[in-house]
């Protein structure tokens, strides 16, 4: 072959790779116009609700009006009760509002006792759905309890035989979804102590709930635990 040819045949190979590239260019550049990929899912629990660990409790109070939703728009947020109440007077502390998820626990002086978090059936009537998450609660502390050796057992087992009352204060928060109207008609109500809403758009499965409790009076640290059990 001579120099020539080489060169000819060379160049058409060169233009057939560059069209070629230009091809699967195209095509991915197409495709990505027509199904754009799609953000990742938002991880569990990055949006803290509830104070931080050791968060002075003033201060942690008086943030809140801020982190509000804008008027007419929806958001989730944590209503905080002064003390437990049970699951009647909870349903009617949020009213107005679209309850999502209960958190429960059962108070006894100086033993910490644990919080559990009962998402509300939006199938259900709003007391039906607070009472069906009290008799789960009651449920899972009385599995704990065969569980559990010693003070955690016993502890376990006095707050499965609270919840076993529908009218044991047991109700300590509740997520719930409502505008700025709604949340603020809710903090208002008599028994709440805070409402501290998410960012709009966010959603229950990107929630860390971690709500005041009645002792936390001044500092958000943890409970005494060296009181008897009931």
């Amino acid at each position: 072959m001579s120099g020539q040819g080489a060169i000819v045949t060379w160049r058409a190979r060169t233009w057939v790779l560059l069209a070629c590239a230009a091809a699967v260019l195209l095509t991915a550049w197409y495709a990505g116009s027509r199904f754009p990929a799609s953000a990742p899912a938002p991880a569990p629990g990055s949006v803290r609700l509830g104070p931080e660990p050791g968060e002075e409790v003033a201060a942690y109070l008086a943030r809140l009006p801020a982190e509000l939703p804008p008027p007419g728009t929806d958001a989730l947020a944590l209503v905080q009760f002064t003390g437990e109440l049970p699951v009647a007077e909870a349903d009617r502390a949020v009213a107005g509002t679209t309850p999502v998820t209960a958190v429960l626990r059962v108070p006894m002086p100086r033993v910490q006792t644990a919080l559990r978090f009962e998402p509300l059936d939006a199938g259900a009537s709003p007391s039906a759905a607070f009472d069906a998450a009290r008799q789960r609660a009651q449920q899972q502390a009385a599995a704990d309890a065969q569980r559990q050796p010693g003070r955690a057992g016993a502890v376990t087992a006095a707050e499965a035989a609270a919840l076993a009352d529908a009218s044991a204060p047991c109700v300590l928060a509740v997520v719930v979804r409502a505008d700025r109207a709604g949340l603020d008609a809710v903090a208002a109500g008599e028994r709440v102590r805070a409402v501290h809403a998410a960012p709009a758009g966010v959603t229950a499965r990107e929630l860390a709930l971690s709500p005041l409790l009645p002792e936390q009076l001044e500092r958000a640290d943890p409970p005494p635990d060296d009181g008897p059990v009931p």
